[in-house]
């Protein structure tokens, strides 16, 4: 059932500072970590929001006419200060009514409560997954398209037992993402009756993590478990590890997909597994053609997530009947859960003509779109291994 979300006090006076568009434009931030520890996944999910926000262009725009423009800002990631100041930007020089992003999980949450909320600035993340975003102040600002690490931490937990694994070390980034995930992720694998023998954090950036990797092959364990980053001190656990012959093995959390990290090290990870979140059925299809048509590395992670994120955006715009950060924010949820017309990507259009004639919609998507609370998706995670250096997947839960 939809369920209508009230535009609260915060978000109806942060529209006010808004109108309905500058001039014909109306202006959507995209706010990922161009640089920083996942630097080689953030473009694929930009170009993603992106292809979203040409399609409802090329349709002819929301509202009569009005054209969207997508406004880049570097979230790194890793640094909140720098995120803020990104955020800050978008709204206040830029003057974006919503901002699709932000990625990781700290920056996603600073820039929530020090950007989003005092502005009343609606925001859709495609991939920040910490648990403590479900019950952030919010002001019922905050959604995302990608499930919570919650679950996450279950199926890897799933994963390691299937592979016939009773004893885990885990490394995790030193970050709310990190440390969630590492919570999840103990917590149903101990349910399960396996052992975690050590749960450390490692930091980013660092040029030698082999006190890290001494302290986990110390403790034991079958495997190492990264949950980490692919561009950053993930992939450095892993290069340490093989080069100690420490661990040979990996269970990865969904920051470490990436195709980077394969052409790096694939040849040291085989056998290895993890877990991202994925989709698949007619909308995934869908929008795997118009991107390969428009030249975007759709197989990355969270682009199909960055998509929906940015047509949700979209959309709400149209219900709500203008394009302010309130009527944005009203109308997501409505957009996106049943009852309705299905809409998969590229049936935009059509989405916003069902809306401009009054009708409804339940936007399908890339990835099964079903919102089913304050900030948390409904979500499947592709379970994959790798296999002659490549991606190869073993099943979707």
């Amino acid at each position: 059932m939809k369920r209508l979300l009230l535009a609260s006090a915060a978000t109806l006076a942060g529209s006010m500072a808004f109108a309905q568009s500058d001039g014909e434009t109306v202006k959507i931030g995209v706010i990922l970590g161009f640089t920083g520890p996942i630097e080689s996944l953030t473009p694929h999910m930009a170009d993603s929001a992106e292809l979203a926000i040409n399609e409802i262009n090329e349709a002819g725009g929301v509202l009569g006419g009005m054209m969207l423009e997508s406004v880049r800002a570097d979230s790194t990631c890793i640094d909140n200060a720098a995120a803020t100041a990104a955020a800050e930007r978008l709204v206040t020089s830029d003057g974006v009514v919503a901002i699709m992003g932000a990625d990781c999980s700290g920056v996603t949450g600073a820039v929530l409560s020090n950007v989003a909320v005092p502005n009343g600035i609606p925001m859709i993340s495609p991939s920040a997954t910490s648990p403590a975003l479900s019950t952030a102040e919010d002001n019922d600002l905050f959604f995302r398209t990608a499930p919570s690490d919650a679950r996450q931490g279950e199926v890897l937990a799933q994963i390691a037992m299937d592979a016939g694994v009773s004893e885990v070390a885990v490394s995790y980034t030193n970050s709310d993402y990190g440390k969630g995930l590492s919570d999840s992720f103990t917590a149903a694998f101990e349910a399960m009756g396996g052992t975690v023998t050590i749960a450390a954090p490692h930091e980013d950036g660092k040029a030698d993590y082999s006190a890290e990797v001494a302290a986990a092959d110390a403790a034991g364990g079958e495997v190492l478990a990264v949950l980490g980053y692919s561009d950053g001190g993930g992939a450095g656990m892993i290069q340490a590890a093989t080069d100690t012959g420490a661990f040979d093995t990996f269970l990865m959390g969904d920051g470490m997909y990436g195709e980077a990290l394969l052409a790096s090290l694939g040849d040291v990870m085989e056998g290895s597994m993890g877990a991202v979140p994925w989709a698949e059925g007619e909308g995934t299809d869908a929008f795997n053609d118009a991107a390969e048509a428009a030249g975007i590395n759709f197989g990355s992670s969270f682009t199909r997530e960055s998509y929906d994120a940015a047509a949700l955006i979209a959309l709400a715009m149209q219900a709500g009947g203008e394009a302010t950060p309130a009527a944005i924010a009203a109308n997501i949820m409505n957009v996106a859960n049943a009852p309705g017309e299905p809409i998969l990507p590229g049936e935009l259009a059509r989405g916003l003509q069902i809306l401009a004639d009054g009708g409804e919609i339940d936007y399908v998507g890339a990835t099964n779109v079903e919102l089913i609370g304050p900030g948390e998706a409904a979500g499947t995670y592709r379970h994959y291994t790798v296999t002659d250096s490549a991606y190869e997947t073993v099943e979707f839960k």
